[in-house]
This record gives structure tokens, C-alpha cells and sequence, in this order.
């Protein structure tokens, strides 16, 4: 385990879930491969360990919701894997609003002009969930 503290993000898809870290003391998110959303036997040793190897300290979940700000089918699936989550690792976890993030992420990579995955734009989405949650979280953030 690295001795610095992270805080870990995911963007959770019905397929997939994009995933990146950041460490406190730079505050820079980094990609992670993409993992599979699949049932928690399988799913939670992966983010086990993810969350041992990285130092994770916090955990973010991206919080999707409708046009409007209302509460989805997918806001609610978010909102039961995000306590599975918050149950099983006993980390600190904040819901960070998602908003376009999958859109920007696309655009990105599309400025790009190469050829790229969906689970790329899993991955990127889930560093602008991160970069979002670390600018309203700077009192986090060690110099």
C-alpha cells in the first residue's frame, strides 16, 4: 500500500464502471482501467483492490440524475451500489453530481482524432467526477 492517502472514483454504468484515483497530495486524477459492473462476489475484490494498492482514503461515487436535477432510474441504482460500497469498505463516500460528464468525456477524446472505447470515456468521465469532487474538497487536499 502507498503511504499517501487517495481518494478513488467511480463512474457507475449498467455495464461498466469507469474508474480514477487521485493522491490527496497532488490532486491529479488518473485513469484506471475500466472495470465490469458485475455482481458484488466479484465486483468488490477488484475495488478491494484497487483501494488497498492505491492508499484510498475516500470514495466518490458520480451521481447521476435527470435534465432537471430529479432522481432517476439510474439515480437510484447509483444510490443502492453506492451504499453496498459504503457498507462493505467503511470509507468516507460522497455522491458528486455527474452532470455531462460521460458527454465531455466523449468530446474529449473525439478532439483527440483517434480511435478510442467506451470504456475510455468510462474512465475519463470518472477523472472529471474526481477533478469536480477535489475542487469543492481542497480542505482535503495536503500541500
Amino acid at each position: 500500500m502507498v503511504a499517501s492517502k487517495a481518494v478513488l472514483a467511480l463512474d457507475v454504468g449498467e455495464k461498466r464502471i469507469g474508474v480514477a484515483v487521485a493522491a490527496l497530495s497532488v490532486g491529479l486524477p488518473r485513469p484506471l482501467p475500466t472495470l465490469p459492473r458485475a455482481e458484488e462476489s466479484v465486483l468488490l475484490p477488484k475495488l478491494a483492490a484497487i483501494i488497498e494498492e492505491e492508499g484510498v482514503s475516500h470514495l466518490v461515487v458520480g451521481w447521476p440524475r435527470g435534465l432537471s436535477g430529479q432522481s432517476t432510474q439510474q439515480t437510484k441504482s447509483v444510490e443502492q451500489f453506492a451504499e453496498m460500497i459504503k457498507a462493505h469498505f467503511r470509507l468516507p463516500l460522497y455522491l458528486q453530481d455527474e452532470a455531462l460528464s460521460s458527454q465531455r468525456a466523449e468530446q474529449e477524446l473525439n478532439r483527440r482524432s483517434r480511435p478510442y472505447k467506451r470504456q475510455d470515456i468510462d474512465a475519463l468521465a470518472a477523472g472529471y467526477i474526481l477533478d469536480d469532487w477535489l475542487m469543492e474538497h481542497t480542505e482535503l487536499m495536503h500541500p
